[in-house]
């Protein structure tokens, strides 16, 4: 757990200047990039679970470009067995999406979908999952919204399926294995926390509550 603090020290600093260099996106320009995402996301980025691919309409776009850039350096959907991710790291090495600037486009054009709020599908213990939800408060907020200073993306609004299955990957080390990917490694001793299907259950269940 010592090592938790200058991590996320770290992940503050480079949350911070992560948009700083990107300015605003031009969401006309991102909407041209789109249909790349569209084919496992969706027409309108509401996420498919057949595909495993979430929700990413209200979703930030510190976030969305962070994520992007570990896929595309190799940070993110390399781990063995992690099938989903190696199909997103295909994807997000597309030639159309190799610039800072092309990034920043297309989380713009995504601000700009509408932030429908996902049907839930985990059956778990809400009032026993509140209990557990201090261990995420600290960098994804007292209500889920997220903080790019903490690199907490946002979960209230994400597919509960989703949330579970990605907890799963951390707690499997198939996510934040990378030294790349500081967010992730302060995330990896935070779920080591949940120690069985239940209490994830419960904490997703929590969070489908806070929509």
């Amino acid at each position: 757990m010592n090592t938790f603090f200058p991590a996320c020290i770290f992940g503050m600093l480079v949350a911070s200047l992560s948009l700083a260099a990107y300015g605003e996106g031009d969401a006309n320009a991102g909407k041209a990039l789109f249909p790349v995402c569209m084919a496992c996301h969706g027409p309108q980025g509401l996420g498919n679970q057949a595909m495993n691919a979430p929700k990413l309409a209200g979703q930030e776009d510190w976030y969305i470009i962070k994520q992007m850039q570990l896929f595309q350096n190799d940070a993110r959907g390399t781990a063995p067995g992690d099938m989903h991710g190696m199909q997103m790291a295909a994807m997000a090495k597309g030639p159309q999406l190799q610039s800072e600037e092309a990034l920043a486009n297309l989380a713009a054009y995504i601000g700009t979908l509408p932030n429908t709020t996902p049907t839930a599908t985990v059956s778990g213990d809400a009032a026993a999952g509140k209990k557990l939800y201090p261990i995420c408060a600290a960098c994804h907020g007292p209500r889920g919204e997220g903080s790019e200073a903490m690199s907490g993306p946002k979960l209230v609004g994400q597919n509960d399926w989703y949330l579970v299955g990605q907890i799963k990957k951390f707690k499997q080390g198939q996510r934040g294995y990378h030294k790349l990917d500081h967010g992730g490694r302060q995330m990896r001793p935070m779920v080591a926390m949940l120690t069985d299907d239940k209490s994830i259950n419960d904490i997703v269940a929590y969070i489908n509550t806070l929509n």
